[in-house]
């Protein structure tokens, strides 16, 4: 937990020991300080603090009412605990709650209009908190919440749909049916289309999956400048990215230049400058309005380097690099942190998280297997699965472990898994379901706990070769509008 906030006086809040006041102590004594009584609580904290990171102590010293005068603020609404949590999110923290933190923290968050806090929140969504979180936030007019965890519900509304209707004002029921769920989306691995090459624009599509799994449909073509292969792809507040690559089909490969988005919402690619480092063979996060290039390769050299683009300001800078060169390296999202692996071949897999407030670089675990290391990962809730190759490099016959980031201990999953074409390697999850996707079928995995169980399996995406995946979420309009893809 935060080590910078004082708190004096009794705790009548009733917080457990994760959130206790005891393990959290003072700042410098030379910073500007005011006292902060909430719940009968006493904190003391920096002002200068507090301004910067709260859109309501920003606007109550841009005021000039007599507040800005005193060296005692009481908050007579709020809960001490949620305070206090909110305190410890704003220091970097990503602490899990509880149900009754759950409420606390979204009032607190509305009431202060911390967007830190708000994006905590949303960020620890699951589908055991996602009523809660939707009607507490409803309550308070938390908005950005309110709505993503809306859009939780209504991607597992089939599994939720009982308890939502039995549980949840008719109003709210009504939100959460009148939003389009987010759909399955594929493409394959297409390097860059001369304009007389039209032999190949044909497959150069996106792709989704229809409502009821039995057919894929054109979501969209490809830019003819736009390279699918070795290229870093990811889904930024429901937009798609798609960073580097290599152009041509010789056997020299060289980068690709231009980046480009895909909006859902009007169906129109747009260009945008890539990295200052050209770069292909990487992974591409999306997080907080930023993307970050992590490692690849350029001219045979594998890099160790990692750019962020900022969407907002349209702007790529060199960030921290990595703790060693690597391309292609596996990189998920958990609960709004990065993680990615890097390995020793053949018996060593690292973890590193990048803590973007810090910029840096953090080992956060080791898995070492007999000649074996990870080769893709995904994530659920606060669990990081790692595929691995089976015994003797048999990538048909995969292994998974899972991370708790919790409670830091690895998990070995029970057998095999079936990895026909690199399909778990495609593997991308939505509420408590991890899809796979190849060839021959597309495959979900009910997820629970740290076990992954055949759920459903669907139609495979009628194209060979590598394979994107991802889940977009497309407006309604769009939806049955489009061609069938080839078969």
């Amino acid at each position: 937990m935060s080590n910078n906030v004082t708190i004096e006086g009794n705790n009548s809040s009733g917080a457990r020991n994760k959130m206790d006041a005891p393990s959290i102590s003072g700042l410098d004594s030379g910073m500007a300080k005011i006292k902060l009584v909430v719940g009968g609580v006493v904190f003391s904290e920096e002002k200068d603090f507090l301004v910067h990171s709260c859109e309501y102590f920003r606007a109550l010293y841009r005021s000039g009412m007599k507040e800005c005068r005193q060296q005692e603020i009481h908050l007579k609404s709020l809960c001490a605990r949620g305070f206090l949590i909110a305190l410890v999110v704003l220091r970097g923290e990503r602490p899990v709650l509880d149900a009754d933190e759950i409420v606390e923290a979204v009032e607190c968050a509305a009431f202060l209009q911390m967007e830190l806090l708000a994006k905590h929140l949303v960020h620890i969504i699951n589908s055991d908190n996602c009523l809660l979180m939707f009607h507490t936030a409803a309550t308070f007019g938390l908005a950005t919440l309110y709505h993503a965890a809306a859009l939780f519900i209504r991607n597992m509304y089939p599994d939720l749909e009982p308890e939502v209707r039995k549980s949840l004002p008719a109003e709210l029921v009504l939100y959460v049916e009148s939003l389009a769920p987010s759909t399955f989306v594929a493409v394959g691995a297409h390097s860059t289309c001369g304009v007389n090459e039209t032999v190949h624009v044909g497959n150069r599509t996106l792709c989704y999956m229809d409502d009821d799994g039995t057919s894929w449909k054109v979501l969209a073509e490809l830019p003819l400048k736009a390279s699918t292969s070795m290229a870093g792809m990811t889904v930024l507040d429901n937009k798609l990215y798609v960073v580097g690559g290599i152009q041509g089909r010789g056997a020299q490969k060289h980068a690709v230049e231009t980046s480009f988005c895909y909006d859902v919402e009007t169906n129109d690619w747009s260009a945008f400058a890539g990295p200052e480092q050209l770069r292909y063979n990487f992974p591409l996060a999306g997080l907080d309005g930023c993307l970050y290039a992590i490692g690849g390769e350029y001219e045979q050299t594998t890099m160790s380097s990692v750019e962020r683009y900022e969407v907002g300001v349209g702007k790529w800078s060199f960030v921290s690099h990595l703790p060693r060169p690597v391309a292609g390296a596996a990189c998920t999202k958990s609960m709004g942190r990065i993680f990615v692996c890097l390995w020793k071949p053949m018996e060593t897999t690292e973890i590193y998280e990048y803590l973007p407030g810090k910029d840096q670089w953090l080992l956060v675990t080791t898995l070492r297997r007999h000649q074996s290391y990870g080769h893709a990962i995904v994530a659920h809730r606060d669990n990081l699965f790692v595929m691995r190759n089976g015994p003797q490099d048999d990538f048909l016959r995969c292994m998974m472990d899972c991370y708790n980031l919790s409670t830091g201990q690895w998990t070995s999953l029970a057998g095999h898994f079936a990895n026909s074409k690199g399909s778990l390697f495609t593997a991308v999850v939505r509420g408590d379901s991890a899809y796979t996707l190849n060839r021959t079928m597309t495959l979900e995995y009910a997820i629970e706990g740290a076990t992954w169980k055949p759920r459903n399996q669907m139609k495979g995406f009628p194209r060979s070769g590598s394979l994107w995946t991802f889940f977009l979420t497309l407006p309604k309009r769009s939806r049955g509008l489009t061609d069938t893809s080839g078969q």
